[in-house]
């Protein structure tokens, strides 16, 4: 596979969706900035009243907004594997938070675009949170890192900045510990991508930017700047750190303008997973939050720019997924899907243009977590099943007319229910079969002797 994707190297033109055609030097810019428990209705964006988000308003304007994007669980390890990857997280491996010593991560025989991307010229970056293995393996030469799913450049911390967003002292520069940092998170992160577009990039080639933000995780910290626009309210400090985050993000696109590359740059900017009520969070109305499959613990915000193939100024309520992210950037860029592993995203560019996308496999979600009545959803067009852990009981919603899924339509149409509970049923079963959870439980999964895990 990696010596017929060396090719596209040789090729002159990439083909991109819509009968368009670029010259090879000028591939899109891929800058995927993600934040972390930030729900649907963290923003002024998406409607609320208080926070104020000018930079994620700006690049609204300049491109679309999604009403329903989705993350690919309601936790935040699994729903970044499957932006990497394409993959629903049961399937490639991450299907759990990460933490401690559990054995899973995000393995090195998984098919990272980065990767892929750097087999036809690119320069690729991650800067931000990590927490696509546990904390025993985070810098550890025998597990993959980030340098091994194909970032040239990385600068990370396992999960959480620590002990806060201040001054965290966790960070890691391409397997070199940095000690303790002066500032806050966001903004941090957020300077060491720009140093990078800036200083340590070869501007003679495309690029792609991983920006993962640590904001609004706890523990939350918020300069006094962000915090103090909120004039003492009472929950000023999580406010002012989604203010944080925004600012950070502004940096990103200063950035971009000031090298000349914004044009030619597809950005998406998103969010890990559903908010946390008790910090502050807020779904806009919708049922549940993180760790639920209900629409609170998966919608997220969703903006994407990209000039010249996105109309500015509009909004799309076409469903897309984290997961799609993958799809997406092979698509644009003119490399094919892999053909030995099942891809579960398709390429969000119609959805750009409000257009249906075609999606062979439908949206799933399972999220491993201790909530027993929304540990499982499918969707379908307008409808979505929500099962309960033991895949026994289950909901179902007209999602596009009950947004709020406060009808349960289940008892009222048996048929409706029995025919999606067996297609999810179905979909679950293949999931099953093709992931890794039976190895995590093998002592073959261990490294011996050194060396990194590689299958």
């Amino acid at each position: 596979m990696n010596r017929f994707l060396h090719l596209f190297s040789l090729i002159t033109f990439v083909f991109l969706p819509a009968g368009l055609v670029v010259a090879e030097d000028q591939r899109p810019n891929i800058v995927v900035v993600l934040a972390d428990d930030m729900g649907w209705g963290d923003s002024a964006t998406y409607g609320h009243e208080l926070i104020k988000t000018p930079n994620l308003d700006k690049l609204a304007s300049q491109g679309v907004k999604f009403t329903q994007c989705y993350s690919a669980a309601g936790v935040c390890s699994p729903s970044r594997s499957a932006i990497l990857t394409g993959r629903t997280p049961y399937r490639n491996g991450v299907y759990r938070h990460l933490s401690g010593n559990h054995e899973a991560h995000l393995r090195e025989s998984e098919i990272a675009y980065p990767k892929l991307l750097k087999t036809i010229g690119y320069e690729t970056c991650h800067a931000g949170k990590w927490h696509l293995n546990s904390r025993q393996q985070f810098n550890n030469e025998q597990y993959p890192q980030p340098g091994d799913h194909g970032y040239d450049y990385w600068f990370a911390t396992h999960n959480n900045a620590s002990p806060s967003h201040k001054q965290p002292d966790n960070f890691v520069r391409n397997g070199e510990p940095v000690g303790e940092l002066q500032g806050y998170s966001a903004p941090m992160v957020a300077k060491e991508a720009v140093n990078w577009l800036d200083e340590a990039r070869d501007k003679s080639k495309p690029f792609a930017l991983s920006v993962w933000f640590h904001e609004p995780h706890s523990p939350i910290a918020t300069d006094s700047k962000f915090s103090g626009m909120y004039g003492g309210h009472k929950n000023s400090k999580y406010m002012g750190n989604i203010s944080q985050l925004d600012f950070a993000l502004g940096e990103i696109m200063r950035a971009l303008d000031e090298q000349g590359v914004a044009e030619n740059t597809l950005i998406i900017f998103t969010s890990d997973n559903g908010p946390v009520p008790g910090f502050g969070g807020t779904t806009g109305g919708l049922r549940g939050a993180k760790r639920s499959d209900h629409e609170g613990g998966i919608r997220v915000p969703g903006v994407a720019r990209w000039p010249g193939h996105i109309k500015p100024d509009t909004t799309s309520d076409v469903p897309v997924i984290g997961t799609d992210i993958f799809a997406t950037v092979l698509d644009i860029t003119g490399l094919p899907l892999p053909k030995d592993r099942t891809i579960d995203g398709v390429s969000m560019a119609p959805a750009f243009s409000g257009k249906q996308v075609e999606r062979p496999i439908p949206l799933f979600w399972r999220t491993h977590v201790s909530k027993p009545d929304d540990r499982v959803a499918m969707r379908v067009g307008q409808w979505k099943i929500v099962g309960n852990d033991t895949l026994t009981k289950f909901q179902l919603y007209h999602i596009q007319k009950d947004w709020k899924e406060e009808n349960d339509l289940a008892a009222e149409m048996p048929d409706k229910t029995e025919a999606m509970k067996q297609q999810l049923l179905d979909l679950w079963k293949s999931i099953e079969e093709e992931g890794p959870d039976q190895w995590w439980k093998s002592d073959r999964q261990k490294p011996k002797g050194g060396g990194k895990l590689n299958y």
